[in-house]
């Protein structure tokens, strides 16, 4: 097996156009490579080149604490399909459950791709890795799998560690679990580590991974966590088909309802594509047939960190948001939101009208104040009869001597003695003004025209106006 796998030969695409595989069936599956990926379509023809130009890539895959989901799942890749996949595509030189030897002959030829290949592999790793009891729980020819996968991830391109278990212990790794389990990343130090979880692995994710290696020479980018972000960069609830139901509120609220035979939201049943990071919903399963959520199983959240722990129980809603109050739900927060943000909207309407009142009658107060400021600037002022003087300027009050009589009366500041002048009454007689008074006043001049009133030519201003200032004889 191990010649067959090292032979050479012109390129991938020359290895499958032997076997029958047509340039467009490639080519189709260059696309569907560049969707997988996340990368637009007019990245198909660079894949395709850079793809068939390359030769077999060796692949050491070795099995942990699993149930064998994963390595099932590679076997029932269609694009391309198992045969390519292991004589073209991937170059799988050891493989517990693919390979014929068995015992002793398969540690044999684990060390022949070890040594045919020296750090030029690419080690897969399926399964958990347990740690306790120095890591008896699984063994492998009497070596425990932890000091197998430190041999091998040590000296390889890159570790691909496949599916939840081998990603950070998975359901062996949880909470109470007695044997340890933890994923690849712990247990290797200074190796390239790239995660692809889900229970079980998409196996269209594991080829994407290795053809953008191909492709570009480099391993994808990764989150956090190790995960590529092609394939974990976005929400499962931005992708699902049934997105559309949860913006409206249609939910199923039991298994067999109404809203369940229509394919309504999965929600309220504990779905948690909410809070999970994955492409099931465009890389489904079964050759893109299907994936849980369209089968009417809601997402468990595989995908994530101690899944098994922290997204169980899977079939009720999500975990309270807040640890502290477990009694609050989902619920009971949205509301506490939407209360609070229609409370802020009705305060700062309300403030709003406040100020805007205050301005107008700001404004209002202003344009009167202007108006009378208009008025007084035009009214006349007061003629001043010829021969009568203006009044003078009252002269300045001594320091700390009243300002007005009034004032000194009430400051008490009349002579002892003095008797206050008597208040005039109003219906008291005018007494009449003294005849010399009367003789300057009619001798006076007339007064000139007023500025306002314009005069007519030839008239004088008193005979303009209608009026004589002086009065009439006395008869």
């Amino acid at each position: 097996m191990t010649t067959r796998m090292t032979e050479t030969d012109d390129g991938i695409l020359a290895a499958l156009l032997r076997r029958g595989v047509s340039r467009r069936a490639f080519l189709k599956w260059s696309a569907a490579m560049a969707a997988a990926l996340a990368l637009p379509a007019s990245y198909a023809p660079r894949i395709a080149r850079a793809v068939a130009a390359s030769q077999r890539l060796p692949v050491i895959w070795l099995r942990g604490q699993d149930c064998g989901g994963d390595t099932m799942q590679f076997l029932q890749a269609t694009e391309p399909t198992i045969s390519q996949m292991l004589l073209d595509l991937l170059s799988v030189d050891y493989h517990e459950t693919l390979m014929a030897p068995a015992g002793d002959g398969s540690e044999k030829s684990l060390a022949e791709a070890l040594a045919a290949t020296p750090g030029g592999y690419v080690a897969v790793v399926e399964g958990s890795i347990p740690t306790s009891d120095d890591g008896t729980w699984c063994m492998v020819g009497g070596v425990t799998v932890r000091d197998m996968v430190r041999r091998v991830c040590d000296g390889a391109l890159a570790t691909i560690a496949v599916g939840t278990c081998a990603f950070d212990g998975g359901i062996p790794g949880a909470a109470g679990g007695p044997s340890g389990a933890v994923g690849v990343g712990s247990v290797v130090s200074g190796a390239r580590v790239i995660n692809l979880p889900n229970c079980p692995v998409n196996v269209d994710n594991l080829t994407a991974t290795i053809v953008h290696y191909l492709t570009f020479k480099e391993w994808p980018i990764t989150d956090g966590t190790g995960r590529p972000l092609f394939a974990y960069g976005g929400l499962i609830h931005n992708q699902c088909e049934r997105r559309a139901h949860y913006e409206f509120g249609e939910y199923v609220l039991a298994w067999g309802d109404e809203g369940a035979q229509k394919g309504w939201c999965l929600y309220k049943m504990g779905c948690k594509g909410p809070e999970t990071y994955a492409n099931c919903a465009t890389q489904r399963y079964a050759d893109g047939t299907s994936w849980p959520i369209k089968a009417g199983s809601g997402c468990i959240g595989c995908a994530m960190p101690d899944f098994w722990d922290t997204m169980s129980p899977f079939y009720q809603r999500l975990p309270p948001p807040v640890s502290l109050t477990p009694a609050v739900g989902v619920d009971d927060v949205g509301t506490l939101l939407v209360g609070g943000i229609a409370a802020v909207t009705v305060v700062h309407g309300t403030l709003m009208t406040v100020r805007e009142t205050r301005i107008r009658s700001k404004e209002k107060k202003h344009r009167k104040a202007e108006a009378a400021a208009r008025a007084a600037a035009a009214l006349p002022a007061a003629p001043v009869a010829p021969g009568v003087d203006a009044p003078a300027e009252a002269p300045p009050a001594a320091p700390g001597a009243p300002d007005t009589p009034a004032a000194a009366m009430a400051d008490g500041a009349a002579e002892p003695g003095a008797l206050a002048a008597p208040e005039a009454s109003p219906d008291a007689p005018v007494p009449p003004a003294p005849p010399e008074a009367r003789s300057a006043w009619l001798e006076a001049p007339a007064p000139p025209a007023w500025p306002q009133d314009p005069t007519p030519s030839g008239a004088s201003a008193p005979e303009a106006r209608g009026d004589d200032p002086r009065p009439p004889e006395a008869g």
